[in-house]
């Protein structure tokens, strides 16, 4: 019987250096949630289209399911475990919760990693801006109003509370 090939990797994850052996097939986010059984990052549709599964590479905002594990050699990985400090929640997951930014809460993590990845890059400074850059995040329940509130208000955007609708559901960012 052929065993598979295992790659050594080294990375980062959540300020823990991991030393591992993966096969070439395994996705990032399969080694969150199988292997090291991280399981705040989730498995949406596996296909990149909805960011339930988005973590942070360097800073970065990625989709775990379209990525091998072996491509993130010597990489820093940030999930939604590693964001609060102890006790205290990172500013956004404190704003997802001020801002009743989720409904069921399963994009949420993903929906986070990518906002914060969204203020790493510097590029939203208006709440269009924001809406249209987490377009890649989908929400079923239609939290998004909230969503949009909680980045702005933690990205310093003015008029971010002003300018999204209390209780609107079911829209999708512009």
């Amino acid at each position: 019987m052929n065993v598979p090939d295992r790659y050594p990797l080294k990375l980062t994850i959540n300020q823990t250096a991991y030393e591992l052996e993966v096969e070439a097939w395994v996705t990032l986010l399969d080694l969150l949630r199988e292997r090291l059984q991280l399981s705040g990052t989730k498995k949406g549709c596996d296909h990149g289209q909805c960011g339930a599964c988005t973590v942070l590479v360097d800073g970065r905002r990625i989709n775990a399911c379209l990525t091998l594990a072996l491509m993130q050699q010597g990489r820093e990985i940030v999930t939604v475990e590693g964001l609060a400090d102890g006790a205290t929640l990172h500013p956004m997951q404190q704003a997802f919760i001020d801002h009743d930014a989720f409904q069921c809460g399963y994009c949420t993590p993903g929906q986070i990693c990518s906002a914060i990845g969204l203020m790493n890059e510097g590029r939203a400074t208006t709440v269009a801006q924001v809406r249209e850059l987490m377009s890649g995040n989908v929400c079923r329940c239609g939290a998004y109003p909230g969503i949009c509130r909680a980045v702005c208000a933690v990205a310093g955007i003015d008029g971010g509370a002003a300018d999204v609708p209390q209780h609107v559901s079911g829209t999708v960012p512009a």
